[in-house]
């Protein structure tokens, strides 16, 4: 074949959608590049350290996307970054936490069209898809209206005997390890992330199995809305190999555990009390109604600081 045959056989093969070898002969199957979904960890996406990743297949049993296989020095690596951030993510104003969490809701409804295809993947049917992603957006615009008002709410001034104003006022726990419901896919992801990190808390998420493509996408979305690099951090894997290494760590502060498998709450809750954690075992929620959101999630995760100030000299 000459030059100008093959160029020619080229172009008219690819105005029909075939893919061309490079002897100028038509294949009949090309084999598709699939997207490596990483991790994200200290505002970076790295590869998971082990090396390992699964092939996440959609309804049909179609090969869409290569995840990677989190592990334990991942989730290691993800509560350094999450403590080394912490301490200046609290100490920002409640209402620039506000700020980051809304406009959140702003590159996630600039990117809606991507996630809808990512939820499809799951399962879901195109309708379902765009109201889980509609309904993302609205929780965290829910949390962003929180984040300056839940301490009026929950703060009080108590009544002493003494010649003393005595405050109690809610403050971050600190790292917060969680397991998101398995379930139900963007919207329990960000069901869980919005509560920790609008009370001033960090959090290390391992990402849905059904649907991990929308958690690392949501993470470019985190990227791309001025939160500090390590205040969220996620990571895809399996939740029987990372279960009990979330509730053991002795660097974090409390573990909230929505999966439904029993034999793994009971895991979290014991490995909690090593070093006295907050354990938070959340099941038979329904995140797609007003049950999945309520500034008492935002709650679970804070400690009553109380002052004593007195009266006179």
């Amino acid at each position: 074949m000459d030059k100008n045959t093959k160029e020619e056989t080229i172009k008219k093969a690819a105005s029909n959608g075939v893919s061309v070898n490079g002897s100028g002969k038509a294949n009949s199957e090309r084999l598709k590049v699939l997207k490596t979904y990483k991790l994200y960890i200290d505002g970076k996406f790295p590869r998971t350290e082990s090396g390992h990743y699964f092939v996440f297949k959609d309804g049909q049993g179609k090969n869409v996307a290569n995840m990677c296989h989190g592990s334990r020095k991942d989730f290691r690596d993800a509560v350094v970054a999450a403590r080394k951030a912490q301490q200046g993510w609290a100490d920002k104003s409640a209402y620039n936490r506000g700020q980051i969490l809304y406009r959140m809701a702003e590159v996630l409804e600039g990117r809606s069209e991507q996630f809808v295809a990512e939820l499809q993947w799951s399962g879901l049917s195109a309708r379902e898809a765009s109201l889980q992603v509609e309904q993302s957006i609205d929780r965290l615009i829910h949390y962003a209206g929180w984040t300056d008002k839940f301490i009026q709410l929950f703060s009080s001034v108590n009544p002493v005997e003494s010649s003393h104003f005595n405050f109690s006022v809610p403050e971050p726990t600190g790292v917060v390890a969680a397991i998101a419901p398995p379930a139900s896919g963007l919207l329990g992801l960000i069901s869980v992330i919005a509560p920790i990190i609008a009370g001033g808390n960090t959090c290390v998420v391992l990402a849905p199995e059904g649907a991990p493509a929308p958690a690392i996408s949501f993470a470019e979305v985190l990227h791309s809305s001025d939160l500090p690099a390590g205040v969220v951090n996620l990571i895809t894997g399996f939740e029987k190999e990372l279960a009990g290494h979330f509730s053991l760590h002795m660097d974090v502060n409390a573990v909230w555990y929505c999966g439904n498998v029993a034999e793994h709450a009971k895991l979290v809750q014991t490995n909690a009390a090593d070093n006295v954690k907050r354990a938070i075992i959340t099941k038979d929620i329904k995140w797609n109604s007003a049950q999945g959101q309520s500034p008492y999630f935002i709650m679970k995760f804070q400690e009553i600081k109380t002052t004593w100030h007195p009266i006179g000299f």
